[in-house]
């Protein structure tokens, strides 16, 4: 992981420790938002893992879609 992506990590790591207990697991996608998110960031560094977590919490709602959604290769 790029530096940038263990900043943008933080925040994840922090809701799936304090607010992911709460809230439940009725996922619509697998994986979830917040281990998307984390692989994402992995794979495709801050700035585009970023985008990538953002544009998928985005399309988490109740009109959205539900389904196996991984995180694309990283181009060549």
């Amino acid at each position: 992981m790029t530096p940038l992506a263990h900043v943008a990590a933080l925040p994840v790591r922090a809701y799936r420790l304090l607010f992911s207990p709460w809230v439940g697991h009725g996922c619509r996608y697998q994986p979830t938002c917040s281990a998307y998110a984390l692989e994402a960031l992995e794979k495709h560094g801050g700035l585009r893992g970023s985008w990538m977590a953002a544009c998928r919490i985005a399309r988490c709602h109740p009109w959205g879609g539900s389904g196996v959604d991984n995180v694309p290769e990283r181009r060549r």
